[in-house]
């Protein structure tokens, strides 16, 4: 075999799979040389922020044990895969970055934490979040600061920043992640990797560890969805996390492949006027001009349906109810940056009541059902900025009330689209002098996971692939 165990840590999680369900390579093999990589490299990052070696090699053992019983493995046979301190992983505290949740140990695990491990995923560890899993940059006051492995000065993004952070440096073949705003996508574009958003209904939500129910926002828009390095991963991974199960009534059962839909796209640079960084609007050029080589229609167009309107759609819906119990709670968690991600929406999420609530409901109706039309009558997906800026520098929501602003203007692609239900992809093409990561967001109809996946495999297939990120030591 060419590859050495040592160097396990490289693989894509296909390729892990494969060496383990063929037996070429055990288990345990794997897990040695992910946590020798966690122990070399994680200190830089703060990436991971709980990892218990033991039982790492513990679930290594129980699944070598099984292959030699000769039972099936499933398809991520092996895979080391990292899961979010916002999702109950049984035996672990679901922290969400939070003082106050330390002590909130999972009795089992949350929906998609059982896929993984249904899947034969052995689970590394568990990755950072900001406070509350409120913003775009990735610090708190329980777990400390994630870096960036490619550029220390940028954002890993948030609120998965530990999951992409951690996917970008080999820490893992793939990581799971949540997004109500971005919180997969970004992340995944500020660091350098591919994340997967998949829609409303797709994979099931819950967490026993929480004192009641999620509100009618993140029931409606919050998602859980892989970060990898390779497009075929995300696939393993979406299969995985969305096994059914009757602890969420939203799941749908959808078949995870559709039919064959014509090979036509959109690309809209400055959707709703956004101020497109020069960069981007290049590389979405190219990723056109890419999948055009596939053998698709593309076509460039100047409008999309509404994103702008559907902004205050979505803070009205996720910060508009309970708003002051939300800012009462992070003010007694004492979290800079959840303070300042609520205090931002203040006037405007105190400004709710029930009339403006429900008028919020209606508005989303309509503003995905011009979404969903768009994408069965004239396109089967759309390419579009992730943010209208580049990464930005590292805690730039924190310097003054403009910096606010602009990061909340960038990101109003991200922002938007939750509101629809639809899924999307942030796709990596490439890095800018620097070690700025670069790319492109994918949006697909209806439970169409399969379409984001297959127009980023052809663009990705025609990049140079981005290396594994090797951070400057701590």
């Amino acid at each position: 075999m060419a590859t050495l165990p040592t160097d396990l840590w490289r693989l894509s999680a296909a390729q892990t799979a494969a060496l383990v369900q063929s037996r070429q390579v055990s288990a345990t093999e794997v897990a040695r040389a992910a946590l020798a990589r966690v122990e070399a490299v994680n200190p830089a990052l703060n990436a991971i922020v709980k990892c218990r070696p033991e039982e790492v090699l513990a679930q290594a053992a129980a699944l070598d044990a099984a292959l030699a019983r000769g039972e099936a493995p499933g398809p991520l046979a092996g895979v080391p895969v990292t899961t979010k301190v916002n999702v109950d992983q049984a035996g672990h505290a679901t922290t969400n970055g939070v003082r106050l949740q330390k002590d909130w140990i999972a009795r089992d695990d949350a929906p998609v934490v059982r896929g993984l491990r249904a899947a034969g995923a052995l689970l590394l560890g568990r990755t950072n979040t900001p406070a509350f899993s409120y913003r775009w940059f990735t610090s708190n006051l329980l777990h400390g600061a994630t870096r960036n492995p490619r550029n220390a000065a940028l954002t890993p993004g948030g609120s998965s920043g530990g999951a992409a952070s951690g996917v970008a440096a080999g820490l893992g073949a793939l990581a799971h992640g949540t997004d109500i705003a971005g919180s997969v996508r970004y992340p995944a574009s500020a660091c350098g990797v591919h994340g997967l958003r998949p829609g409303f209904g797709r994979i099931a939500n819950f967490n026993g560890t929480a004192p009641k129910d999620r509100t009618i926002g993140g029931q409606l828009m919050a998602a859980s969805g892989p970060l990898a390095r390779h497009v075929h991963d995300l696939r393993l991974g979406l299969h995985a996390m969305a096994a059914p199960d009757p602890r969420d009534p939203w799941q749908v059962p959808a078949p995870l492949t559709g039919p064959e839909l014509p090979r036509r796209a959109a690309v809209c640079l400055r959707p709703d006027g956004l101020d497109t960084a020069p960069e981007i609007c290049a590389a979405l050029l190219k990723a056109a001009d890419q999948l055009r080589d596939a053998g698709w229609v593309v076509d460039e167009v100047d409008q999309l349906p509404p994103l702008q309107q559907a902004v205050p759609v979505q803070i009205a819906l996720w910060m508009g109810d309970g708003y002051e119990a939300q800012a009462a709670t992070a003010a007694r968690e004492g979290d800079p940056g959840a303070i300042a991600a609520l205090a931002g929406q203040r006037d405007y999420a105190r400004a709710i009541s029930l009339p403006e609530y429900s008028d919020a409901l209606v508005q989303r109706l309509a503003l995905a059902r011009a979404w969903h039309l768009y994408l069965a009558e004239r396109c089967a997906a759309v390419l579009l900025p992730v943010s209208g800026e580049l990464p930005f520098e590292d805690q730039l929501d924190l310097k003054d009330a403009a910096s606010y602003q602009r990061v909340w203007r960038a990101q109003m692609p991200q922002i938007a689209l939750p509101v629809t239900g639809l899924p999307a992809l942030a796709l990596t093409t490439g890095l800018l002098p620097g070690n700025v990561p670069v790319g492109v967001q994918i949006v697909a109809g209806k439970f169409r996971e399969d379409v984001c996946l297959a127009v980023g495999e052809a663009i990705e297939a025609r990049c140079a692939p981005l290396p594994i990120a090797e951070p400057a030591a701590a």
